[in-house]
């Protein structure tokens, strides 16, 4: 068999993100639940859509936009999600495949359209979103290329993934082919929401399952069920192998069985939108991780990609990621 194909191949919801700048009266005008993630049905998706303002529309998903930033570094990424056959869908498809990222998970069947996620991003730079899954409930085990994963070093998925039945199986799919490959399984928890509402699950992957986990403080406090920090570290290190949490300003703590590592959050000028911040940590540290890089040089260029993705609009990289760690990190 080829050796290592991919550094990291993921499994998530294909989203395109509909991102508009509002003020904070909106989101109170609106019932929004500010700074986190709310699933919502089409009915809802079309009347915060009709009333948000002037918008941009990009390629998104926690996992995609971490697949695109592992790729933006210079790593071999591959992608599982499931898009409608419409346009949003092939502008999802468009987008991925030219930021080099191998991605050839067939369209729904359905006529459901491509998922999207209203994202309002209000002048303190938190964001609020909405999301309508639409045809990323679709994917199925069979949407799972058994060689890709079996020859990437790391098989990544995020929480949000673990709702629709059939997507669960397919990550349960690709766990099982991962480490039957001797390779490595990742999770995101990607949000407190998704922690608190399939608690017992996660915290079963995450001692029994996962290699790597990304979490930030609130969703690794809702993992152990503490509201103090370092109980919640002490209690990945009793737990998980390797974890990387994120706490904004306060930077990243590594934690592992026999050390815990602290690193400051990259240096911005301005932060403008911090959509996407934690999926592009989970990119750089990845790609530090598979290119055999000490834990704190990968939390690094962890930070740099953080770093470089709110400091503007949108959730994926402006600037090349590979110029910017040749000149930052080396």
């Amino acid at each position: 068999m080829t050796d290592k194909l991919f550094d990291v191949c993921g499994i998530g919801n294909a989203i395109v993100d509909v991102l508009s700048h509002c003020e904070l009266d909106f989101i109170d005008r609106m019932s929004l639940n500010k700074g986190t993630m709310t699933l919502i049905d089409a009915a809802r998706a079309e009347e915060l859509y009709n009333a948000m303002g002037p918008a941009v529309e990009v390629s998104g998903g926690s996992c995609g936009n971490t697949i695109a930033g592992l790729a933006s570094l210079g790593g071999k990424g591959a992608y599982f999600g499931k898009v409608g056959n419409d346009q949003l869908g092939g502008i999802f498809r468009h987008d991925m495949r030219a930021s080099g990222v191998h991605f050839e998970t067939a369209s729904a069947a359905s006529a459901t359209p491509t998922a999207r996620c209203m994202i309002f991003v209000t002048p303190d730079a938190e964001r609020t979103m909405n999301t309508y899954l639409g045809a990323c409930v679709e994917l199925t085990p069979d949407d799972i290329d058994a060689a890709i994963v079996s020859r990437s070093k790391v098989t990544y998925m995020e929480g949000y993934l673990w709702d629709p039945p059939l997507a669960k199986q397919a990550f349960l799919k690709a766990a099982n082919i991962a480490h039957g490959a001797g390779r490595e399984i990742s999770l995101s928890l990607s949000d407190p929401f998704c922690v608190q509402r399939y608690l017992a699950e996660f915290q079963d992957l995450v001692k029994n399952h996962v290699d790597i986990l990304f979490a930030n403080e609130h969703e690794i406090t809702a993992l152990w069920e503490t509201s103090d920090f370092d109980a919640a570290v002490k209690a990945t290190r009793e737990h998980c192998s390797l974890a990387a949490i994120t706490r904004s300003a306060k930077g990243s703590v590594i934690v592992s069985e026999n050390q815990v590592i602290e690193v400051p959050a990259w240096p911005v000028k301005q932060v403008v939108d911090v959509t996407g911040a934690g999926d592009l940590y989970a990119a750089g540290f990845l790609y530090g991780y598979t290119q055999g890089r000490e834990h704190a040089d990968s939390a690094r260029i962890a930070s740099l990609a953080a770093g470089e993705v709110i400091s503007h609009f949108g959730a994926r990289p402006e600037t090349p990621l590979s110029e910017l760690l040749l000149q930052q990190v080396g």
